[in-house]
């Protein structure tokens, strides 16, 4: 009879531990067991966390909900229908498993930073290209896109611009996946110029000196699928880019603008006819059966792919998960390419100013004429700045000032070292499964009123009932520091055991004092 009483008493103790994925999921919304959820709690929770409705892999959750439930509160076996096909991946949103665990306070730091820079005036917009001369030179927006599909926007996110140079690095990617390196590089050099991004000037063995010069970009552009029509390469181009962003949003074209290109391009015509001299080697510049022409037309409409930066955020985050993209989950790029193309913009993305960014900021990036900014944080991020009015380099005014920034307060830089850097980590509460690390997030969690981290250790399966150096539990801290609403949590949703004592043999309810709100939840 004894062990029967001590074997319901350890069930008791630990009944939580029984409650089913789902159901903890469920009741980390609400602190009423009995009472139904709004359903946009639960939409505020994932975007906080960064998935956006438009998410393709919450695309059956939100449509179950919209078949199934008729108003917004959701009981809890809808919720359970709904969830049925999402369920691991809302589990490690609430449970903080994702790149960065408390997304919402990140994006917090990037407003700031936003706001910030939105301030600042200088720069204007690119005139020798007339059409992006008629660009508002106000508009300023960031998007981020982390390797776990963790989004955020805000400013002109949706205003849409040409890639121009970000073009480069995708289309030396393309180039090497079907070439290969070694092949590749007996055309296009791999070693920062020196020179302007538009010098007519190769290196000493008559190459373009890299990819992301205007040399080097035509040179790229004569290589890709050249045993095809003019259109059906440029319509495989657009095909990668699909591919990178996973097909959220549409690729599209500006027709204009390539034609504005194409109008004012002599300096481009006049490094294509340069480079089609036979060099030292007596080798041709370009491979065989190059048709120059019909390269430049590839290189114009290539840079004038239009995009906007929640497109080109989710393609560097692509770049940044190592060539897959977060959402479909379909490897775009190889490892060893990406490490490449990583590389070269590290090296050569940022025209004049790459040296002075790689030992300043030290995150491979690209930008273009037209006013984006292309970062990628390797294992991290995708991040893009738009501002079209460009500093005397030909990089945005705003973006530049908002990657120092972001330089400054992030360890970003691939070199940072998180020990000898005061520096914010965004990555550094990740999920630990050592259970006296967690006691401890329990405990001081508890003794702060933090009932958001409550929720995560309560999804995560942390057992609420183990105590202290004092035998104090999450129930003692929280009552004794008057945390009435985690103490509902506590008492109605985790259902920890009331009975046990301190070592000084107090129960939790005894810290109440004559605490009226919190003595009436005991009951």
């Amino acid at each position: 009879m004894d062990d029967w009483f001590k074997i319901t008493n350890k069930i008791l103790e630990n009944n939580h531990i029984n409650i089913s994925i789902e159901k903890r999921l469920y009741l980390s919304f609400t602190d009423d067991e009995n009472s139904k959820v709004d359903k946009n709690i639960i939409f505020e929770e994932l975007q906080k966390n960064g998935i956006l409705n438009n998410d393709p892999r919450i695309k059956q959750f939100i449509a179950n909900l919209k078949i199934i439930v008729k108003t917004s509160m959701i009981s809890f076996e809808e919720f359970k229908y709904c969830i049925n096909s999402n369920v691991v991946l809302v589990k490690d949103i609430l449970q903080r498993k994702l790149i960065i665990p408390y997304f919402h306070r990140f994006t917090e730091k990037i407003e700031e930073i936003y706001y910030k820079t939105k301030e600042l005036n200088g720069g204007k917009c690119a005139d020798y290209i007339p059409q992006l001369k008629r660009v508002d030179p106000e508009h300023y927006g960031i998007s981020i896109c982390t390797i776990d599909g963790q989004r955020f926007n805000i400013g002109d996110t949706n205003v849409d611009f040409t890639t121009q140079s970000c073009c480069k690095p995708i289309n030396y990617g393309i180039a090497l996946e079907e070439l290969s390196e070694e092949i590749y590089h007996k055309y296009v050099g791999r070693e920062p110029s020196g020179q302007s991004f538009n010098e007519i000037a190769l290196n000493k063995n008559g190459l373009p000196h890299n990819p992301l010069i205007n040399s080097g970009a035509i040179m790229t552009s004569s290589l890709i699928k050249k045993e095809l029509s003019a259109s059906e390469r440029f319509e495989y181009i657009v095909s990668i880019w699909d591919k990178l962003c996973g097909g959220i949003h549409k690729i599209g074209f500006n027709n204009a603008v390539y034609l504005s290109e194409k109008n004012t391009a002599d300096r481009n015509f006049a490094l294509a006819y340069f480079m089609k001299e036979i060099n030292e080697n007596k080798q041709t510049g370009f491979p065989e059966g190059s048709n120059i022409n019909d390269t430049l037309d590839l290189y114009f409409q290539c840079c004038s792919i239009e995009i906007n930066t929640e497109i080109l955020a989710i393609v560097a985050s692509t770049l940044a998960n190592d060539g897959i993209n977060p959402f479909t989950g379909i490897r775009v790029f190889s490892s060893e390419n990406v490490k490449n193309i990583l590389s070269m913009m590290l090296m050569c993305g940022m025209y004049d100013y790459s040296g002075e960014f790689a030992f300043k900021i030290g995150i491979p990036s690209k930008s273009g004429v037209s006013g984006p900014i292309m970062m990628v944080v390797p294992n991290v991020m995708g991040m893009v700045s738009w501002s079209p009015a460009l500093d005397d380099i030909g990089n945005s005014y705003r973006g530049i000032e908002f990657c120092k920034e972001i330089g400054e307060t992030f360890n970003f830089h691939i070199f940072d070292n998180d020990e000898h850097t005061n520096k914010i980590n965004p990555l550094n509460e990740t999920y630990d499964t050592n259970s006296i690390k967690l006691n401890n997030e329990l405990c001081f969690a508890a003794y702060n009123g933090d009932l958001e981290h409550i929720k995560i250790l309560f999804n995560r399966n942390v057992d609420f009932n183990t105590s202290d150096y004092d035998g104090r539990t999450a129930l003692h801290l929280a009552v004794c520091e008057k945390h009435i609403n985690l103490t509902r949590f506590l008492l109605n949703i985790v259902k920890v055991n009331t009975n046990k004592k301190d070592r000084w043999g107090k129960l939790a309810k005894d810290e109440a004092g004559d605490n009226k709100e919190i003595l009436e939840l005991f009951k």
